[in-house]
């Protein structure tokens, strides 16, 4: 396979590229390294293009040549897309229909796009089956639910080879817990560490299908995959929901000491519950999540406590 992974210097984009170069793809990183790390690509023997998904020319040139796209560049915050919704619309809209055209020009055969469970808002009805109607709650939410009708559209209109994959909270190494927009895991797991209160944002009992990044990546190399995977729209996740508190619980058992966390109000955007239907993605993938919550934990936590030993600080510094 001839690839491009655009984000692949972030969280779930080096872990895509580890396992692609682990089957012996050949792999390129497109990235702009607002959020990805360089650190993240260590060893990473394929080429290198740093570069915006908003600029057209560029992506272009980056997928010439190459048979399969991973769209995973974005701006991925709820609360940064909200506080900031017009570099959220160019970089999850624009960019993805810049990669859309660029595919269709230089004839890519595949393209993979991470969309996010966002897309179904404060949906009361669990678990979420795809067919539900969407209800964003965030800028975030409505640009990936954009970007996958812009993905329905070039496959209509060009039979452009398209994917969708919504991931629900993804968790793992490399995740970083350092700026404000960090997601809830790394930020727990980090304060655990440093003897440090957590914070909540709402009660606690608000409740997500948390998911090992070594399932999203499955899900992903099985879309690139699977030739019944032509438009389709799956959720990939493990099927189980865990509040906050229990998710404090978990940590705190495999850390060893309690963890009182600091609870403050909720944040604009933010949804209650959410838990996956993973059905299809079983049915037309052959996917099955190979990662639980425990495991995944306990990987993860395994990892900072290992940044720790080897920089003596919890986390290295990442870019962005």
């Amino acid at each position: 396979m001839r690839c491009l992974v655009t984000g692949g210097a972030g969280f779930i984009g080096s872990h895509l590229v580890n396992s692609l170069e682990s089957r012996k793809s050949q792999v390129r990183v497109y990235d702009n390294f607002s959020t990805g790390s360089r650190e993240n690509l260590e060893g990473f023997k394929g080429k290198l293009i740093e570069g915006d998904v908003r600029d057209y020319s560029s992506v272009r040139a980056a997928v010439r040549g190459v048979d399969t796209v991973f769209h995973l560049a974005a701006v991925g915050s709820v609360v940064r897309s909200i506080e900031d919704p017009l570099t959220t619309h160019e970089v999850n809209v624009s960019g993805t229909l810049n990669v859309l055209e660029a595919c269709r020009q230089e004839g890519v055969r595949k393209i993979v796009f991470a969309s996010s469970s966002a897309v179904y808002g404060d949906l009361p009805a669990l678990p979420k089956h795809e067919n539900a109607k969407p209800s964003p709650q965030s800028t975030y939410a409505v640009s990936k639910l954009a970007a996958e009708l812009y993905c329905r559209v070039f496959l209509r209109n060009y039979g452009s080879d398209t994917s969708c994959l919504r991931f629900f909270n993804v968790f793992g190494p490399r995740q970083s817990p350092e700026s404000e927009y960090a997601a809830v895991i790394p930020s727990f797991i980090n304060a655990a560490l440093q003897g440090d209160s957590p914070v909540i944002y709402g009660d606690g009992t608000q409740s997500r299908d948390f998911t090992y990044v070594d399932n999203a990546v499955v899900a992903m190399m099985l879309a690139a995959g699977v030739r019944g995977s032509v438009g389709l729209i799956a959720n990939v996740a493990c099927g189980t929901r865990y509040s906050l508190l229990e998710m404090i619980g978990e940590i705190e058992s495999l850390v060893g000491h309690r963890i009182t966390p600091i609870f403050k109000d909720p944040r604009p955007g933010d949804v209650k519950h959410s838990q996956a239907a993973i059905g299809r993605a079983r049915c037309t993938l052959g996917y099955v999540p190979r990662v639980g919550l425990r495991p995944g934990l306990e990987a993860t936590i395994n990892w900072f406590q290992n940044e720790k030993n080897t920089s003596g600080r919890v986390v290295r510094q990442q870019v962005g």
